[in-house]
């Protein structure tokens, strides 16, 4: 049961994060499109169409893959400050949300009337790039261990966590089609629960990493 829904849990974390990373590719072409066109029509339809985009795939997309991706390091022994490649990964995913909640969504509300600017094609490009990048540290697993530390007696979480983030994950894309916004409530609500019960599962032997 734990195992089925943990791997459930990563097949939500990648299907969420390569969903980002298309999401943010496309508007990358669609921004580059409004910033080519002579045509005011193109521009104004191109701008619109990427800030559709970014309220009903992209946001949510990405608030899942963070949610999804704090959880596995919460409830499996990888935990977050043991390795290189996840610590990385975690960094990155912060930085990423919340440059497009007070700096990549506000730019694009604001391109509707002003028209997309050079910035914004580079920053979804580089979003898209740090994305695919991430995706590699996944594969690859590199620089081995943070100052050759492990969590001690870490063990998976209970069967729970991972129903609730899968359902809560899919309930989230879902409601954000819909609303066409995203609404980011039930990943909150899950990340405190999974921060703050973590230490009743740890079991008093070191275990080892469950499979990514």
């Amino acid at each position: 049961m734990v195992k089925r829904w943990r791997q459930l849990t990563v097949w939500l974390h990648t299907l969420t994060s390569v969903g980002w990373m298309a999401q943010a590719m496309t508007l990358c072409v669609l921004l580059a499109v409004g910033l080519a066109a002579d045509d005011v029509a193109v521009r104004d339809a191109a701008t619109s169409m990427a800030h559709r985009i970014d309220g009903r795939l992209l946001a949510p997309m990405a608030g899942v893959s963070a949610c999804t991706g704090i959880v596995l390091a919460a409830a499996t022994p990888w935990g977050f400050f043991v390795h290189w490649w996840v610590l990385t990964k975690f960094t990155i995913s912060m930085v990423q949300v919340y440059l497009g909640i007070f700096v990549l969504s506000p730019a694009l509300t604001t391109s509707l009337t002003a028209g997309p600017t050079p910035a914004l094609v580079v920053g979804t490009a580089l979003m898209a790039g740090a994305i695919a990048f991430q995706g590699w540290l996944s594969v690859r697993k590199p620089w081995g261990t943070v100052r050759g530390g492990r969590r001690p007696g870490a063990s998976t979480g209970p069967a729970w966590i991972f129903v609730a983030t899968v359902l809560g994950g899919l309930a989230e894309l879902t409601v954000a089609l819909v609303l066409g916004h995203p609404l980011p409530l039930p990943s909150i609500i899950l990340i405190i629960v999974v921060l703050s019960c973590r230490r009743r599962w740890s079991g008093s032997r070191r275990a080892r990493p469950a499979p990514a």
